[in-house]
This record gives C-alpha cells, sequence and structure tokens, in this order.
C-alpha cells in the first residue's frame, strides 16, 4: 500500500507512522514493538543519562532487526554524547529538536544516519531544510510537551510547509487515529508522528497512573502554559493549578522554573504522582480510551486508514 511513499523509501519502513521519542515513556521496549509492528519505533533519549541511552540501544537491536530511531532534544546537556553514541551504534534515524539543525546533521549523515528535525513553524522547516536534514517534522500545536510559541494547529501548519520545502514532511500533533493519518497525507504529509497515543500502549514506561489519566482524558483537559519558559501542553492538575495562579500573578521564568523544579516530569509520568508532576500530553486524550499493544495500536491505525481510504473513493 506505501511501497511508493517517499518516508517509507526514506526509512526503510512498511507504514508512514513515527512513533514520537517522547521523555519516560519511549524506552527500547515501546521502540522495538513500534518496528516490529511496521512504523518507526523511536527511543526518548531526553530522559535518559548517556549510559543508560546506550543500554536502550542495545537492547532495541536485540529485540528487532527492524529500522529504530533515538530523538535527541539539542537543548539536553548530553546531547553530543547521544549524538556519539548514535554513530557508534550505527543507529538508522536520529530525530533531533528544541535546537538548531545545523549542529549535528553533517556529522550524523557522514556516518549514514538518517536526520529527522522537528519544526513548528514554516521557517524553522526551511531552514532545517537548508541544515541538510532528510525530513522533517511539522508539530502543531495541538501536542503535548514542549511546543511552539507560534501556537500554529497542525492542519494549517502541514500544508504551510509542505508548500516552502522539498523533503518530506511528517504531520504531528493531535494525531490519534487512521481518519487523521490519511487527512494528513490529504494535507501533503508523507507521514505522521504520534506520541500520546502509544503512552497507553502496554510495552510503554509510562506509569499506569498516567495510562489510565490518558484513557479517562477528554476536551479541554489540556493547555498550553509555560510560555515565559518554553511553551508546554500539560494536562490540568494540581501542578498545572498553581503553575497558573503564578503565570496569572506575575512570575517571572526563574520563579516558574524553581516550581516546576528538576524532576517534575519524571514524577507525573514515571513515578505516577499525576497531580504533582508534569504530565506532557496531548490535546488527542479525548480520541483514546484503552490500553493497546504497540501491533494493536498501528493495526488500528492502518484499519482506519484503508476504511476511510475506500470510503473517499466511493464518493468519486
Amino acid at each position: 500500500m506505501f511501497e511508493h511513499n517517499s518516508l517509507c523509501q526514506l526509512l526503510q519502513i512498511r507504514y508512514p507512522i513515527i512513533q514520537g521519542g517522547m521523555v519516560w515513556v519511549s524506552g527500547w521496549k515501546l521502540a522495538s514493538a513500534v518496528s516490529n509492528a511496521g512504523g518507526l519505533g523511536v527511543i526518548g533519549a531526553g530522559s535518559m543519562t548517556p549510559d543508560l541511552l546506550m543500554e536502550h540501544i542495545q537492547q532495541c537491536k536485540l529485540a528487532t532487526r527492524l529500522p529504530f530511531g533515538v530523538n535527541i532534544p539539542l537543548i539536553y546537556k548530553y546531547s553530543e554524547e547521544f549524538v556519539n553514541i548514535c554513530v557508534q551504534q550505527k543507529v538508522p534515524v536520529v530525530i533531533t529538536s528544541a535546537g538548531n539543525p545545523k549542529t549535528y546533521t553533517e556529522i550524523l549523515k557522514r556516518e549514514g544516519i538518517k536526520v529527522i528535525h522537528v519544526v513548528s513553524s514554516t521557517l524553522f522547516a526551511q531552514k532545517a531544510e537548508q541544515a541538510g536534514v532528510d525530513a522533517v517534522v511539522a508539530e502543531g500545536f495541538e501536542a503535548g510537551g514542549h511546543n511552539g510559541r507560534e501556537e500554529t494547529t497542525t492542519m494549517v501548519l502541514v500544508p504551510s510547509v509542505v508548500r516552502a520545502i522539498s523533503i518530506p514532511v511528517v504531520a504531528a500533533g493531535g494525531i490519534a487515529t487512521g481518519c487523521q493519518m490519511l487527512a494528513a497525507l490529504v494535507l501533503g504529509a508523507a507521514g505522521v508522528q504520534i506520541g500520546t497515543r502509544f503512552i497507553v500502549a502496554k510495552e510503554s514506561s509510562a506509569h499506569e497512573n498516567f495510562k489510565k489519566l490518558v484513557v479517562e482524558g477528554k476536551e479541554g483537559d489540556t493547555l498550553l502554559c509555560l510560555k515565559k519558559i518554553v511553551p508546554t501542553r500539560l494536562f490540568k492538575n494540581q501542578l498545572f493549578n498553581r503553575i497558573a495562579q503564578k503565570e496569572n500573578e506575575g512570575a517571572t521564568s526563574e520563579e516558574l522554573k524553581l516550581l516546576i523544579g528538576e524532576y517534575k516530569p519524571r514524577l507525573g509520568m514515571f513515578e505516577g504522582d499525576v497531580e504533582n508532576g508534569m504530565i506532557e500530553v496531548g490535546q488527542n486524550i479525548s480520541l483514546i480510551n484503552k490500553t493497546q499493544t504497540a501491533q494493536e495500536i498501528v493495526d488500528e491505525l492502518i484499519d482506519e486508514f484503508q476504511k476511510v481510504s475506500k470510503n473517499l473513493t466511493n464518493l468519486k
């Protein structure tokens, strides 16, 4: 079905589905399961030490013979070490984010590694193409976690980026279903990146309390905040309420950093304190109502994609 899809050809995957490299969620078990299911599984390095990333890469290699990737936030203190590890371990794909794509793209590509950069605007997409990346992820503000300051939606961002660059564009932000995947391809994307839906995968390392929160989530349960630091979409829990109160009182960026602390994301997403920890999650939680294996998630996405495609064909 996707034999001639540019993203599938670039990454050597069966389906144009990339699993988001989420901190505290996307370890080797999830990445290998998604790759084995036909997508591109991604290890989220942003919550790891170099030694831990090395372990996850090696375990992933044992669990799958198919391509997988590593997501490296370029602002992270270990980013250079992570790049060196990916080169040493010959990781097939590196997805960079939160930084200048020029920094490591040439080094990675010289080693035969495919490089994808996450962007939140058309301007950043053009700069990423100029830096030599193989593809970009155009992430709308519906996405969980760190977001663009422009607050551009996926529906607007994706076609804008597609018009502006010539390399493959991957749509991201709020995508959780096969019909949304089809819509993204109609907008000109070569594929989709899906994060929040894979939080509830049985192979993800998200705490069970976090998974339960996603399954029970509804419209309006998330909101963009922390714009004085890095705009971030969070679930509205007790910590979120304290952040919102501080922001309304005019708190400085330093005061906000002190409030959230270094380990708040771990506390919520990995340790399960879903009231006092940061819960980075997308708007699409209202579309997710059950836990599944990664294989079941991918199968359901493709089944719905095919059914909706057939229905559209019948409209001719």
